[in-house]
């Protein structure tokens, strides 16, 4: 009878989908599922969902709400995050300052200054959910799907004993789109993918034990649909000869190629027919939608007289809980510390490789090096989330200017000068969300 708790279990989406997943396991269809959010209404409306679905499945579970952590950490035996330190009052400010010193940023979750700053909001929850957990479940896995990711995980793996991976959707989404533009069932695709979380590499994309590759340059240079759907991943792989993971929306930030000029952000980034949004308004009009029909959408929701499907979905949590129950060994992608497992990437950075879940626990993969025109830019993002992770855990604001400057995008559009005033613009403006700092000029 595992116990599973949700931190941040007010995701209307993704707590149901997960539940629902998990519970199709008979390893896991007793489970207690503990619900733990810091908002009320939220957790209410995850709760009341929750338990809709164990009645629709007829399933032995127990679901405990709680606004308590300790409570729903208590013997936990996998610990799933999904929380957001700060709402759009708060963010908003992460992609708003640097756009009024000329850096366009799109979406800014995961590095660049608007990332780094999310990390140093984020990194100290982050902790503090890590060392409840060493107290009260020190046993337990956590599962975190929280951004940015690899700098959270990092500073978990540096500072805590728990057993933790980050997981993403981006490397199994992209590697089914790939597949659809070669018309390749996803039983006919294997592949090895690694890097860091937003930027790991298909070192191999194979078909039927076959090169893929071929195929899929093909498609992106003859299909002008297929081109469209991912102007900037498109285009990274006709020049650098591997498919990147996560959208071209985020993989606009993380380069110098792309976003630092009006004439290429038109040419490149508000075209794609995929999720590739050009301006940041869409993102911020987008996210307000979301904050405003929620409600609407749980209340629709629940008048249904079966408002979901039972069948089990693809979300990969499910599949590692109950490998690790003992169930069928799964292989999946998830972010670790780096014990040699990339060689060309920096010791100890937090590494996204393929990994093995069954009942010992979790075994990543040994992987090599990257391709060297990969591992040039991946090289750079990994030692800049370094650093930034230093200065969260020191409250080093001399760190955080310098991480930034060498921020691609940043260091593109920027002088130092204009880099550090920036920078302590940002710093002044989370000053009451960062704990670990008592100096905000750096």
């Amino acid at each position: 009878m595992p116990k599973i708790a949700f931190i941040g279990a007010g995701s209307w989406g993704f707590t149901r989908k997960l539940v629902r997943d998990l519970l199709t396991f008979p390893l896991l269809e007793d489970a207690t599922i503990a619900l733990m959010d810091i908002d009320a209404e939220r957790l209410d409306f995850a709760a009341r969902a929750v338990q809709r679905i164990v009645e629709m499945g007829n399933y032995p579970a127990q679901v405990q709400p709680t606004m308590n952590r300790a409570e729903a950490l208590r013997d936990a035996d996998f610990v799933v995050v999904t929380i957001l330190a700060g709402g759009l009052d708060v963010w908003r400010h992460d992609i708003e300052i640097p756009k009024r010193y000329g850096v366009d940023i799109n979406i800014g979750d995961t590095r660049g200054p608007a990332g780094i700053f999310r990390a140093l909001r984020t990194i100290p929850v982050m902790l503090g959910i890590a060392r409840d957990m060493e107290r009260y479940c020190p046993d337990a896995l956590m599962l975190n799907y929280t951004n940015p990711m690899a700098m959270l995980c990092r500073a978990m793996q540096r500072e805590t004993s728990i057993q933790l991976t980050g997981l993403c959707h981006s490397v199994q989404g992209t590697a089914e789109m790939l597949a659809r533009w070669i018309g390749a069932p996803m039983e006919e695709i294997t592949y090895t993918c690694a890097g860091i979380n937003h930027m790991a590499w298909y070192l191999q994309y194979q078909r039927n034990g076959q090169d893929a590759y071929p195929q899929i340059r093909q498609a992106i240079t003859e299909r002008p649909e297929v081109y469209n759907e991912e102007i900037v991943r498109n285009e990274m792989f006709l020049a650098l000869d591997h498919y990147v993971t996560e959208s071209s929306g985020h993989n606009s930030e993380y380069n110098w190629w792309f976003r630092k000029r009006p004439d290429l952000i038109e040419q490149y980034c508000t075209h794609g027919t995929g999720w590739n949004p050009g301006e940041y308004a869409y993102i911020l009009t987008r996210y307000a939608e979301r904050e405003n029909s929620w409600r609407d959408e749980a209340k629709a929701w629940f008048a249904q007289e079966r408002p979901m499907e039972l069948a089990r979905g693809h979300e990969y949590a499910a599949y590692i809980m109950n490998a690790v129950q003992g169930g069928e060994p799964f292989e999946f992608n998830g972010n670790v510390q780096n014990t040699g497992l990339i060689t060309n990437l920096p010791q100890n950075a937090c590494v996204e490789v393929p990994v093995w879940a069954n009942r010992k626990g979790l075994s990543p993969v040994y992987v090599g090096a990257l391709p060297p025109q990969c591992a040039l830019l991946t090289n750079l993002s990994a030692s800049i989330e370094e650093m930034a992770v230093e200065a969260a855990l020191t409250g080093d604001p001399r760190l955080v200017y310098q991480a930034i400057a060498h921020d691609p995008l940043t260091a593109a559009v920027l002088s130092l000068a204009e880099i550090r005033q920036m920078v302590n613009e940002m710093l002044a403006q989370n000053r009451e969300y960062l704990p670990t700092f008592c100096r905000f000029e750096a």
